[in-house]
C-alpha cells in the first residue's frame, strides 16, 4: 500500500485489461505476423503511448470530465467505432481478395505508419477512457498527491509497455509468421469479424 493506494490490485486489473482480447492486441498480433517484428513493435509503441496519454488524462480528471459531458465521450466513441469498422473492412477485403501465399511475402509497413496506427487505435478507444476513468476514480483515494499518481501512472504504463511489446515479439516469431503465410485469408477473416464485433459493441454500449 502506498498512501492508501493498493498498487498490486491496480496492476492486476491493468494486466487483465491488457491481456484480454481486444482491438489493440488483435492489431498488434496481425501487424506483427503480416509485416514483421519492427512494424509490430512500432505499433505496440503507439498503443503504449495512447495508454500513457489516457492514464495521465484520467489521473488529472479529464476522464471524469468526458464522462460528465457525454457529448465528448460520444465523439470519441463514434470515432473509435468508425476506425474499427475501417479496419474490419480492410481485413475482410484482404480475406476475400487475397491470394494464398506460396512463400512468405510480408507487406511493407513503415514503423512511422505502424506507430500512428497504434496511437490512433488507442486514442479512439472509448473502453480505454472507461478503464482509466474507473481506475483513478475508484482505485485511488481522492486526496492522493501527485507523487502517488505518478507512481501509478509509471507502474501501469511500464507494465503495459512490456505486455504490448511482448505480444509483438511473440506474434512476429518464425512459427507465427509462417502460420500467417499459410492461412492468411483465415486470419484476416477472423480479424474482420473481431473488429466488426468491437465496433458494434462500442456503438451499442450504454453508460450507467
Amino acid at each position: 500500500m502506498i498512501d492508501g493506494i493498493n498498487l498490486p490490485l491496480i496492476l492486476i486489473a491493468a494486466f487483465l485489461a491488457s491481456t484480454s482480447p481486444g482491438p489493440a492486441t488483435l492489431t498488434i498480433a496481425g501487424t506483427s505476423m503480416a509485416s514483421g517484428r519492427k512494424a509490430g513493435l512500432a505499433l505496440a509503441s503507439g498503443v503504449t503511448t495512447g495508454s500513457f496519454i489516457w492514464s495521465v488524462s484520467a489521473a488529472f480528471g479529464l476522464g471524469a470530465v468526458m464522462l460528465a459531458h457525454s457529448w465528448l465521450f460520444e465523439i470519441v466513441r463514434y470515432f473509435g467505432a468508425g476506425y474499427l469498422l475501417w479496419l474490419a473492412i480492410k481485413a475482410a477485403r484482404s480475406a476475400w481478395m487475397g491470394a494464398r501465399l506460396k512463400t512468405l511475402d510480408l507487406p511493407v509497413t513503415t514503423p512511422a505508419r505502424a506507430y500512428g496506427k497504434g496511437l490512433a487505435l488507442h486514442l479512439t478507444n472509448p473502453k480505454a477512457i472507461l478503464f482509466f476513468g474507473a481506475l483513478y476514480s475508484i482505485g485511488i483515494p481522492p486526496d492522493t498527491g501527485w507523487q502517488g499518481l505518478l507512481i501509478v501512472i509509471m507502474s501501469v504504463g511500464i507494465q503495459s509497455l512490456i505486455m504490448f511489446h511482448l505480444y509483438a515479439v511473440i506474434f512476429s516469431s518464425a512459427p507465427m509468421t509462417a502460420a500467417y503465410a499459410r492461412m492468411k485469408r483465415g486470419f484476416e477473416a477472423v480479424f474482420a469479424v473481431a473488429f466488426g464485433a468491437g465496433a458494434f459493441s462500442i456503438l451499442t454500449a450504454r453508460l450507467g
